[in-house]
């Protein structure tokens, strides 16, 4: 490839941000705190745009999540120069929260340039409703145009700056907002979490309200508050095969052992089918793939990101399912029943590794956090063997997915340098991962990594502008 010294350090240096800005959310970890978290991720995030800038921006094509997103962005936005296109795409990607509060942020910040108020200015005119934005995130929207030097239109600037100013509002939402302050009746017309702070002013029954205001719930509201609004004699069960992968994978593990086995047909076919929509034109195309999935006690993660990467585990197991011709997945711990499985145990990544091999797969994909403990280093002494004198040809694919950022790394724990490591947070990106292992497993070099971002880029934009209106 003629890849120079410097062209090999730079690549090592993209994919260990790439995995760090992956994996990490800057949150309390099984192994590190927030505060080892959030060093770590700030310096690296600092490495990159002042050695890399242009590939810092370019890696928002990535499947970023949206905390370092937010990062990048703000962090972008800071300096002179650049495309906005990509963030404007990525920002439509992110939840309006999220979205608000990077906006609060770069307020602090006194991030007020041309191009900033312009991603402001053009994001708030692409929302759907804004005028439901004002009632739901009130004060938050009103920060914003405040720093974009907007003026809203009519009644919208109205109710946010005066709201007294008016007698009644032609805004349906509005007006039911502006009733609501004396009608009981009118809150159960509002979104669930502005109604909630008008039930608890008014000290109205929690389990009426939530039976009452059911209907105004997202998705996410009803999948949260099921049992609760269950109990009420609500019918607020989500739609569970549209949820996210982890998401539902992360529902069904917070639910008793007993629970899981009650409702075993009801939640397998909802992560069949929504790892079904997550293969898309893929599925069936990966030939025969086996798992190795960790569900060690370290997989319970941290009480701020409980069970997250057994979820991870859990959900790329049905992923791989899909996408496979033919799947097997082995557990840790044995288990034979995958909606049942729970954090405990030692991480015998090795013996279960060779057991995966021993199936012939043409790929294999191992899910662990790589602390590889029964015995120490097995797992990267049999993957050392294997593809040095066992499989030199590279016959069948290892890719190793861990779903934790090693702080003190800087970086996910890898398993053994034969095999690519590459950080995960969502299932869905689970293919995308497969491709950017190419990478670090060193059969590519710079030139093609930044084409690869680039080509992501292109094509994000590129299905963005097909799809608006």
């Amino acid at each position: 490839m003629g890849e120079s010294y410097a062209d090999l350090i730079e690549v090592e240096d993209i994919l260990l941000f790439a995995n760090a800005v992956i994996t990490s959310t800057g949150q309390r970890e099984f192994r590190d705190s927030q505060w080892e978290q959030r060093l770590s991720l700030d310096f690296l995030h600092r490495y990159v745009q002042g050695n890399y800038p242009d590939v810092y921006r370019a890696l928002l094509a990535l499947d970023v999540n949206d905390h370092n997103a937010a990062l990048i962005i703000r962090n972008v936005l800071r300096e002179p120069g650049g495309d906005g296109r990509l963030i404007a795409w990525r920002l439509r990607r992110m939840s309006p929260p999220r979205v608000y509060r990077l906006f609060a942020g770069l307020r602090r910040d006194g991030t007020n340039n041309r191009r900033t108020r312009a991603i402001v200015r053009d994001w708030l005119a692409a929302r759907p409703d804004l005028a439901f934005d004002a009632v739901k995130y009130r004060s938050a929207l009103k920060a914003a145009i405040r720093h974009a030097h907007l003026k809203p239109p009519g009644e919208l600037g109205d109710f946010l700056f005066a709201p007294r100013r008016r007698a009644r509002f032609e805004t349906p939402v509005l007006e039911t907002w502006r009733r609501a302050h004396y009608d009981k009746q009118a809150l159960y017309d509002l979104p669930y979490t502005v109604a909630e702070g008008f039930a608890a002013r008014r000290g109205i029954d929690r389990e009426v309200f939530l039976a009452r205001i059911a209907p105004q719930m997202t998705r996410l509201e009803r999948l949260r508050l099921t049992e609760a609004a269950g109990r009420a004699g609500a019918d607020t069960a989500a739609d569970l095969a549209a949820m996210p992968l982890v998401r539902l994978a992360s529902y069904a593990l917070s639910l008793p052992p007993r629970v899981r086995a009650e409702r075993r047909a009801e939640l397998t076919g909802a992560l069949r089918a929504s790892a079904a929509r997550a293969a898309g034109a893929r599925a069936g195309t990966w030939g025969k793939v086996t798992a190795v999935l960790d569900d060690s006690f370290s997989s319970f993660g941290s009480p701020v990101k409980r069970n997250r990467p057994l979820a991870v585990a859990l959900a790329c197991h049905h992923l791989l399912a899909a996408l496979a011709g033919e799947y097997r997945g082995l557990w840790l711990g044995g288990h034979a029943d995958p909606l049942l499985v729970r954090p405990v145990g030692p991480t015998p990544l090795g013996g279960r590794i060779i057991d995966a091999l021993e199936t012939s797969p043409d790929r294999l994909i191992i899910v662990s956090d790589g602390w590889d403990n029964a015995p120490p280093g097995l797992a990267g002494e049999v993957l050392r063997v294997w593809r040095r004198r066992l499989d030199p040809g590279g016959r069948v694919r290892v890719v190793h997915l861990n779903p934790v950022y090693d702080a003190e790394a800087f970086d996910v724990r890898r398993l053994s340098p034969m095999v690519p490591t590459v950080g995960i947070r969502d299932a869905e990106n689970l293919p995308a991962l497969v491709e950017l292992a190419a990478f670090a497993e060193g059969r590519t070099g710079l030139g093609e990594l930044r084409a690869y971002l680039a080509e992501r880029a292109e094509t994000h934009l590129r299905n963005a502008e097909e799809t608006e209106p």
